[in-house]
């Protein structure tokens, strides 16, 4: 059942966005929206857990990759097993109160009565090196039973003594820990830190700081504790991994702060704009149109669709400013045109200006695709009910038109209700046999609800009927990845590409085939890391504003430890970024970056590991 009210777009399913690229492009949320920590904490430990795993840090199954029918049930089994496992090392810290005595005498228990404990004298240079080790210990213990007690005034007392004794990193940590509890988070980073120059891999001073530099808003100081600790202790948890994507999350909206506004409104690749534009069937144009004298608002319109069907980002820019004269010459067709400066501001994330442009193009004259546009918009802006209302209007002009039931489906998929989704995807091939994406949609469907024979049968009947189509080998493609039949998937890819660049040359080529093969090499192992390098490369020569394939070629580098060479292409990955929840996360991933070049200046120890790490899966 479709949502009711408005539904926020930061808490919606991902957007329509991605439904007018591939399958994989439907993931993008999870290729760009993967535990950050988990890139962090891994390092150079494999692509794979980076890019596919539902679970950022699981490993591959190595009798292959659920169905998705049973992914829900695998996920929620380990989520209890993670919650019960969260819950015992929450008993174990609430035992231990203060915190880890490392190095501490573990028969000393702590002192509960506080006469027992040794008077000092006021001057200590007449008592041994042992005793004031042991008399520390007490009023360290002391201090424990204290904290332990919630009487954090009294606990940071008989610390200050235990230090003027024995001057402790484990002291220090622990009064840092009281400090914290009373909200003096600039005391406790004072104290956290002076037990970190007395052990730079103390764990627990590392996270205690971190804690208070959160508290004070310093989110970059504290991301590289968190990471820090995480790093140097080789087994990272969970707890510390949701403190280290938090962080990272706080450092990217205070980095994206301005920069959507002040960001200038651009197109996407041009292998979103294409796979859009080729979800609806093409529009006959009118005589008025092709035999348009110069000058007119109809020759400006004529202009602007043929640089529209140049398929590149400079015919694009090009076709944007001609519809813009043809509508100041009052072209004849100007709902049409009104129709097309909307889609260009639906691209540009523009919805305020798209929706004034396509509400004026129904207004001047209703069209079943100017509706399914503004239907996909109102699903974009939260406003299901609205959308809903669009598809009936459009039902109510052609009920018999296939885009109506196709785009529908795409919007039913996008909200789960995948059987409402199926039946649209049927009934648009019922209304035309050769609408290749109803077709294909339909196989994914079926693959997306756990009939994975049915779909594979989909997708073959799809390569026979439809040969000439590299969308169709791309997608076959893409479900033999997931289900790690890795050559078969190549051969898909390498078809699709073949198609690709016989259909299309290099002008507005689809990139994905190139992708798709890079991330089987690279995630799964099957070639090369230099030879994923260079397609995803390629990929970015034939169309530069591809995302994907820049965030992509981002993480490979990361995982390769070149670091300077990744924070290139996130940065461009940011300047690429579309919108709020988009800029978030790619200034996220900068600063992820930033922290590890930060992490490995400041401790080489986990230069160290980390060169290891990859020293180990390159067999260097």
């Amino acid at each position: 059942m479709a949502p009711t009210g408005p539904v926020s777009i930061t808490a919606a399913p991902p957007s329509l966005w991605s439904r007018f690229s591939t399958f994989v492009t439907e993931h993008k949320a999870l290729v760009y929206g993967i535990s950050a920590a988990t890139f962090l904490v891994v390092g150079g430990a494999g692509a794979y857990y980076v890019i596919y795993s539902d679970k950022p840090g699981a490993p591959p199954s190595s009798s292959g990759s659920p169905k998705p029918a049973d992914a829900k049930a695998v996920a929620d089994k380990k989520r209890k097993k993670d919650k019960k496992k969260a819950k015992k090392e929450k008993e174990k810290a609430e035992a231990k109160a203060a915190g880890e005595d490392k190095g501490s005498d573990k028969s000393s228990a702590p002192v509960e009565d506080k006469s027992d404990l040794p008077v000092l004298p006021t001057d200590l240079s007449g008592l041994s090196e042992e005793t004031l080790k042991d008399y520390s210990l007490q009023y360290k213990n002391a201090g424990n039973a204290e904290f332990k007690s919630k009487n954090y005034e009294k606990a940071i007392d008989l610390y200050t003594k235990a230090i003027s004794l024995n001057k402790d990193a484990v002291y220090y940590n622990n009064r840092a820990a009281c400090y914290n509890a009373l909200e003096q988070y600039e005391k406790a980073i004072e104290d956290a830190s002076t037990a970190l120059e007395l052990d730079n891999l103390y764990l627990k001073a590392l996270s205690r700081r971190a804690q208070a530099y959160e508290k004070l808003g310093n989110y970059q100081e504290s991301v590289l504790d968190y990471t820090a600790a995480a790093l140097l202790s080789g087994t990272p948890n969970d707890p510390i991994g949701k403190s280290i994507d938090r962080m990272l999350m706080r450092c990217g909206e205070e980095r994206a702060k301005g920069l959507l506004e002040s960001k200038p409104k651009t197109l996407p690749s041009v292998s979103f704009v294409n796979a859009y534009i080729d979800s609806f069937h093409k529009r006959e144009v009118p005589e008025s149109i092709v035999g348009a004298e110069e000058g007119t608002g109809n020759f400006y319109l004529k202009q602007a669709l043929e640089a529209m069907d140049k398929k590149t980002t400079e015919g694009l820019y090009e076709a944007l400013s001609l519809v813009e004269k043809a509508i100041e010459n009052k072209t004849e067709e100007l709902a049409w045109a009104y129709e097309i400066r909307g889609s260009f501001k639906f691209w540009m994330v523009e919805n305020e200006g798209a929706l004034n442009d396509l509400t004026e193009s129904i207004a001047i004259a209703p069209s079943i695709s100017a509706l399914i546009k503004r239907a996909l918009l109102f699903i974009e802006v939260g406003e299901p009910v609205r959308s809903n209302e669009d598809f009936d209007a459009a039902i109510n002009l052609n009920p018999e038109d296939p885009d109506i039931y196709y785009h529908r489906g795409q919007v039913h998929f996008l909200l789960g209700e995948f059987d409402d989704a199926a039946k649209d995807y049927q009934k648009a091939i019922v209304m035309d046999k050769e609408f290749m994406s109803s077709h294909i949609q339909l196989a994914v469907m079926q693959y997306k609800l756990g009939d994975v024979s049915t779909a594979m049968t989909s997708f073959k009947r799809c390569t026979k009927n439809f040969p000439e189509a590299p969308e169709v080998f791309n997608y076959y493609g893409e479900v033999l990845m997931d289900n790690q039949k890795f050559s078969e998937a190549i051969e898909m890819f390498d078809k699709a590409f073949e198609l690709e660049k016989k259909k299309k040359g290099d002008a507005g080529v689809n990139v994905l085939p190139l992708i798709n093969k890079a991330f089987i090499l690279w995630s799964f192992k099957q070639g090369t890391v230099q030879e994923a390098e260079r397609l995803l490369k390629s990929a970015l020569e034939l169309d530069s504003q591809n995302d994907l394939a820049v965030g992509s070629l981002a993480q490979l580098l990361m995982t390769q430890n070149r670091m300077e060479e990744a924070l290139k292409y996130f940065e461009k990955q940011l300047e690429l970024s579309r919108n709020e929840n988009e800029i978030i996360q790619a200034a996220s991933y900068v600063e992820a970056v930033n922290v590890q070049l930060k992490l490995l200046e400041r401790y080489p120890l986990i230069k160290e590991r980390m060169e290891q790490q990859i020293a180990l899966q390159t067999g260097a």
